[in-house]
């Protein structure tokens, strides 16, 4: 029988989500949380540590367009026990690494400088190249006990130069010289297999139906 996904994790996740996006804190949603996004592509969202009849209840009631509904299951427990309108979205993720991550020596790749900002607790590392393009950025919200990191994205013609590596490192650094060490996102099939080389473990699936807009 598998692990209990802890309803804590994921809220702590979904905070440090929030702050990243600066929307507001999600709030208690029967056994899950729901939050007020306010995007065109995602008005709300509501995520559900584990797949219950509170799940399978609010997918059968929404009609609504671009309210997301995010579940820490499989989809072949749940796709064919919801109406045909939700549309299954890209697998995510969520994974932990409670201990410093495993960074092999390495310097930041020539012509390549870092530019640092913040707000809301959140900290962003962006690597800019010579010209002035943003090859890199990446994000880190500390709150609670966690550091979330966020929207880690290279850009494609700056990929295969270790950028993504340094901007993990540089944003780790932050998070413990604050005092936070232990670590959460969500990632891509992708992403997922960098974050595997550097020590993270897989916590649970995260899984987003959608119902597209008609248009």
């Amino acid at each position: 029988m598998k692990d209990k996904v802890s309803s804590k994790i994921v809220e702590s996740w979904l905070k440090g989500w929030c702050l990243s996006r600066e929307v507001s804190f999600p709030l208690p949603y029967k056994s899950g949380f729901y939050v007020n996004v306010g995007d065109e592509k995602q008005k709300e969202r509501f995520v559900f540590p584990e797949l219950n009849d509170d799940f399978f209840q609010h997918a059968h009631s929404i009609d609504d367009p671009w309210i997301y509904l995010k579940v820490s299951a499989s989809p072949d427990e749940f796709i064919h026990r919801i109406p045909e309108r939700w549309k299954l979205q890209p697998q995510g993720y969520m994974m932990t690494c409670f201990h410093p991550m495993n960074f092999a020596e390495m310097n930041l790749a020539e012509g390549y400088h870092l530019e640092f900002s913040e707000y809301n607790t959140t900290f962003v590392v962006r690597i800019v190249a010579e010209n002035g393009e943003q090859a890199s950025i990446g994000r880190v919200s500390l709150i609670d006990d966690v550091a979330v990191y966020d929207r880690i994205i290279t850009e494609t013609n700056h990929q295969r130069k270790g950028l993504a590596r340094f901007l993990l490192k540089e944003l780790e650094k932050i998070a413990l010289y604050k005092g936070f060490s232990n670590n959460l996102l969500v990632a891509t099939e992708e992403g997922k297999l960098l974050y595997e080389t550097l020590g993270w473990k897989l916590y649970c699936l995260h899984t987003s139906v959608v119902i597209p807009s008609e248009g």
